[in-house]
């Protein structure tokens, strides 16, 4: 899909339009950029971390994880059920 959708750039010609280059990998697609017969991707951090499996760590994962404002944490003081031994 991405692979498709990506522009291309010469290096010289990314050099000198560096910025429009990050800002269409931030908002449109990843980026490649060819030197002779290499090449090179950019992509915006999310993305990358995404592909990679990057993992964040629990607290940035509460703290940027679904809201769990409507969740009732109260205790449930109904007795327990008995269990036949």
């Amino acid at each position: 899909m991405w692979l498709q959708m990506m522009d291309e750039w010469k290096l010289a010609e990314a050099k000198n339009q560096l910025s429009e280059v990050v800002n269409r990998a931030l908002s449109k697609s990843p980026q490649r950029i060819t030197r002779r017969k290499d090449a090179v991707v950019v992509v915006r951090e999310s993305d990358y971390r995404r592909l990679t499996g990057e993992r964040c760590g629990f607290i940035e994962y509460l703290m940027n994880g679904p809201s769990l404002e409507d969740v009732d944490i109260r205790r449930d003081r109904t007795p327990m059920r008995e269990v036949d031994l």
